[in-house]
């Protein structure tokens, strides 16, 4: 199999200042928040539906919705307690209210039974062990959130040469994975080894960007002896961790345009995935917590918290040690692609890779497009921002189908080097849901 022996760079691509000061820190485990907020809504696809009622016992661990459909994921609680509400809530991502269910802890965080019947998975069919991690509720955890036994299941006569596993974590501020890696190695490698079973794939690659020293290490002694594992360091660049990006720079494969990665015979998952997938299948252990790093100038104790699946960020934040100066903005996720929050009153969800609580909320009024290009130049999709944010501004949205507007990825490049201050992948947000509208 023909890998690429000198390291490819993608097209575009920016540098922005890396501000991970959580890089160092152990992954800190939280206690069972008083209260969790699940939304029914933690993916793409259709919403999971509730079935427990208000008033009803719940244990942690214990499934609470059932998922929609064959593109959704189930919900579990991450507390033991009661069902206080079924209501709509805001949404830390989709930024409107979505039907939730509200649990108040009962102190006692109990947990439901676990099972294990298929931690020795090579003796089960790979249906079977699909079908666990979907009852499991795992979804992808870096940050696209689609469920996970989908990705695990390519079309027929679709061989996979390589499974990829991303732990590149470009964006600035974040080192959730990072600190997975270090502390969980051998757990994501064993996650990966689960992955590759089921799609029967050649070869693992794991890439991560050289600002990761201590993770390099660890992953490749741990492969030393895995003849089928292979660690692949790579240079620093935002988006490396992006899909189409990240399969070029450890492959030398393009996915086409339109295309999905298991057309060039890849796949790929996020680290914490593969995670998930260990927890799931080796110990019986369904999606109801995750490492989130907490970070920002205004935050009095930086770090990556294990946090519980619905922790409201204001409890989220008290557990962090509250605030160090003014907050002017929250924002869940990543500074380049997060969503900025109305309120701290929003719960993390099984997405939640980072919160950030910012004192500069850096807003302003934009301008018009000046011509300058530099939005071309960086776009890592070869796309005109330009074009797609002047189109998108005066609401010729079917325009944009012409500039191929549906092969953006929300990057945020373009928007980062505007010296005009535009929204650009907002404007482009909003054609892509035009055009999708359109279609359905």
């Amino acid at each position: 199999m023909n890998i690429k022996k000198k390291k490819p760079v993608f097209a575009g691509g920016i540098h922005p200042p890396e501000r991970k000061m959580t890089a160092d820190g152990k992954i800190i485990a939280l206690g069972a928040p008083r209260r969790v907020v699940l939304p029914m809504l933690q993916h793409p696809g259709c919403a999971a539906k509730p079935k427990v009622a208000v008033g009803e016992a719940v244990l942690r661990g214990q499934k609470i919705a059932d998922a929609g459909g064959n593109v959704s994921a189930g919900v579990h609680s991450s507390i033991s307690g009661k069902v206080a509400a079924v209501t709509a809530w805001e949404h830390p991502a989709l930024l409107k209210p979505v039907e939730s269910v509200v649990i108040d802890s009962d102190g006692k965080d109990a947990a439901a039974p676990m099972n294990t019947v298929f931690s020795d998975y090579v003796r089960h069919s790979r249906d079977d062990i699909r079908a666990a991690i979907a009852e499991a509720g795992i979804v992808g955890l870096g940050g696209a959130c689609f469920p996970s036994h989908i990705k695990l299941n390519p079309p027929k006569g679709k061989d996979i040469d390589f499974l990829v596993l991303n732990a590149c974590e470009c964006e600035p501020y974040l080192t959730s994975d990072d600190a997975l890696v270090r502390e969980r190695a051998k757990e994501i490698i064993e996650g990966a080894k689960i992955i590759s079973h089921i799609i029967d794939a050649y070869q693992t690659i794991i890439a991560v960007e050289d600002n990761k020293p201590r993770a390099i290490e660890i992953l490749r002694g741990l492969a030393f002896n895995e003849p089928n594992l292979t660690v692949a360091a790579l240079p620093v660049k935002y988006p490396q961790g992006a899909e189409k990006q990240l399969i070029y720079a450890v492959t030398g494969r393009v996915v086409p345009t339109g295309g999905l990665p298991f057309q060039v015979g890849c796949v790929v998952h996020n680290v914490a995935t593969a995670y998930a997938v260990f927890e799931a299948i080796k110990k019986g252990k369904p999606l109801y917590e995750r490492v989130v790093t907490v970070s920002g100038d205004a935050a009095k104790s930086p770090g990556n918290y294990l946090a519980r699946v619905g922790t409201l960020l204001s409890e989220l934040l008290e557990a962090a040690g509250g605030l160090d100066g003014a907050l002017e903005k929250i924002v869940v996720g990543g500074p380049m692609m997060g969503f900025a929050q109305a309120s701290p009153e929003v719960p993390v969800v099984k997405g939640t890779s980072g919160v950030l609580f910012l004192s500069d909320s850096r807003s302003g009024d934009f301008n018009p497009c000046i011509r300058c290009a530099k939005c071309v130049m960086v776009c890592p999709m070869n796309l005109m921002p330009n074009m797609l944010s002047v189109l998108g501004e005066k609401e010729l949205y079917d325009d944009t189908a012409n500039y191929y507007a549906a092969d953006c990825i929300e990057c945020g490049c373009c928007a980062y080097v505007c010296p005009s201050n535009r929204p650009i992948v907002a404007q482009i947000k909003l054609a892509k849901s035009y055009l999708c509208s359109k279609k359905s």
